[in-house]
């Protein structure tokens, strides 16, 4: 991996990181209900990348508790302060919009909720209840915080059982405490062992590359993540969401991260996802084989 000084920043982005405008189909008539409808995606809100395909193949992400986090990572495009109160209609209203957008595999993520005694995890719950009434033959992936490392919120996870349960560990243990302010490296770790050891199938997890880390750092992390037993990782490039998040420090090349790629399936994992674009719910739908 070619190396950047700490005060040389990549000027504008490389021709891999230019994206087509989703077309299609399956898109168009799944813009049309969000749009009609009002239903809340991160597909949408976060201006995706990958948008069209994913749409195209019937899967989408949805955010619950909330757009407000407790935590106030350097990286992340969410608002950060006082969350509202919960909305205890959320579990049906989501579970309501992947029945009117029909869609077979849905990823359910979420804010922070250090404010709660439960983490948020009651909603989980909840939320997973709903989808699986209303939506019998939707596979679901729910992509949860890491609860403060309190078993009892983790443990309804585990009891809502989804086919994928995946937490970030987002970058390499030098850069976490820069990167993820409140959150801590082990701890992640942790939870992903413990989901697995508690009966979880397919464990996953993400990290952005891109924020100054080194390639023997990232080897090393994919080395935690297996001994952590996860399953399934993805590793795309980080993108500064404002001037006032944490810069980019290089683009990585496509020859790069497939190398990743190449070394994550030697390590064992059953799927790995690695590319400049591929962002955690990446080819989703295909994890839960």
């Amino acid at each position: 991996m070619e190396t950047v000084l700490d005060n040389t920043l990549p000027v504008g982005k490389p021709k891999w990181l230019k994206v087509k405008l989703p077309i299609g189909q399956k898109y168009t008539e799944l813009r049309g209900l969000v749009d009609k409808y009002s239903l809340n995606t991160i597909c949408t809100s976060g201006s995706c990348p990958n948008m069209g395909e994913c749409w195209g193949e019937g899967t989408a992400t949805f955010m619950i508790l909330g757009n407000v986090c407790t935590r106030s990572c350097g990286f992340c495009g969410v608002k950060t302060g006082r969350p509202e109160t919960v909305d205890w209609d959320e579990p049906e209203k989501v579970a309501r919009s992947i029945k009117i957008m029909n869609i077979k595999h849905a990823v359910i993520t979420s804010v922070d909720r250090d404010d709660l005694k439960d983490g948020g995890s009651i909603i989980w719950i909840e939320t997973v209840k709903a989808i699986r009434r209303m939506n019998p033959n939707t596979t679901l992936e729910t992509l949860i915080p890491d609860f403060q490392g309190i078993e009892r919120n983790i443990d309804r996870i585990v009891e809502a059982n989804p086919e994928v349960v995946s937490h970030n560990v987002e970058t390499v243990r030098r850069l976490t405490r820069e990167v993820r302010i409140q959150a801590k490296y082990d701890r992640s770790l942790e939870v992903l062992r413990y989901l697995k050891e508690k009966g979880i199938n397919r464990t996953k997890s993400g990290i952005m590359l891109g924020l100054g880390e080194q390639e023997e750092e990232v080897f090393q992390t994919m080395r935690d993540l297996r001994a952590a037993n996860v399953d399934i990782v993805t590793i795309g490039q980080y993108l500064q969401p404002s001037k006032k998040h944490l810069p980019v420090k290089e683009f990585i090349t496509p020859d790069q991260f497939a190398i990743y790629e190449k070394f994550g399936l030697e390590l064992g994992f059953r799927h790995v996802e690695s590319g400049p674009l591929v962002r955690s719910s990446y080819k989703a739908q295909k994890h839960i084989l």
